[in-house]
């Protein structure tokens, strides 16, 4: 699977090392969300607005960040884009957990490189659960190690580095581009159903918009110009490999 070289056993997890910060406009979701997460043995801090929060992780450097989307100052969206163009802060989660429920704003969470979405109102211990989860797939293990590079017929996939080269030219895809062509290409003339992606890619736990893959997909046809990702329609999308002379 996409994220077998990232696991580790949550089981044997210790909580108080983990640094997540909490960004939100009202003090009473920052008092009543740091209360239960401190409370399973996570260290906890906080941020009111977009701007505070990228200040704040840079200097805390958090391994999650658990943010609302309409904020003052800078919103969500915009705090989670300018996050991932800081080398710094390149390992870190981000969850959103805000009361915008529409499929756009889903999207555009996750094209901003988001790795989670979550509506309000949730249950803390499911919070929890998510949260655990999303620590799990992001955790390295050293001994299930793979190749960093994947080389294909017209482009290589740097693992390590989230990069793309075609044709020498190095291109940065947001977090789940990068994971969703990665999938494609483990496995050349697949067909991975919309379930398996959506598995595979957002894990089992979260709830994103029908045409959240179709928009993933035409961003990355987009970008790097491949051909090979192949629609079956009523099923799902294929890597097929180009041909080269």
């Amino acid at each position: 699977m996409i994220n077998s070289y990232l696991k580790f056993n949550v089981y044997n997890m210790e909580l108080n090392n983990y640094r997540i910060l909490l960004v939100d406009d009202e003090a009473d979701v920052l008092e009543f969300l740091g209360y239960n997460l401190k409370k399973e043995g996570f260290q906890v801090e906080t941020a009111f607005n977009g701007k505070e929060a990228i200040s704040k992780a840079q200097k805390i450097n958090p391994h999650l960040i658990i943010m609302d989307v309409m904020m003052p100052e800078m919103d969500g969206i915009e705090a989670c884009a300018e996050i991932r163009t800081l080398d710094a802060l390149e390992n870190v989660i981000i969850l959103f957990l805000t009361a915008r429920g529409e499929d756009y704003s889903q999207i555009a969470g996750f094209d901003a490189g988001a790795d989670d979405y979550v509506t309000k109102p949730v249950k803390p211990k499911v919070l929890v659960s998510r949260i655990k989860a999303l620590l799990r797939r992001a955790k390295e293990t050293p001994e299930e190690e793979e190749d960093l590079l994947v080389k294909l017929p017209d482009l290589v996939i740097d693992r390590e580095k989230y990069l793309v080269v075609k044709e020498e030219q190095e291109i940065v895809l947001p977090k789940k581009e990068f994971e969703l062509l990665l999938l494609l290409t483990s496995r050349p003339n697949k067909v991975f159903t919309r379930d398996e992606i959506f598995l595979n890619v957002w894990g089992a736990d979260v709830v994103v918009g029908d045409r959240t893959i179709d928009v993933h997909v035409r961003k990355i046809r987009e970008k790097i110009g491949l051909n090979s990702i192949k629609t079956v329609k009523g099923v799902g999308y294929k890597y097929e490999p180009a041909i080269l002379e």
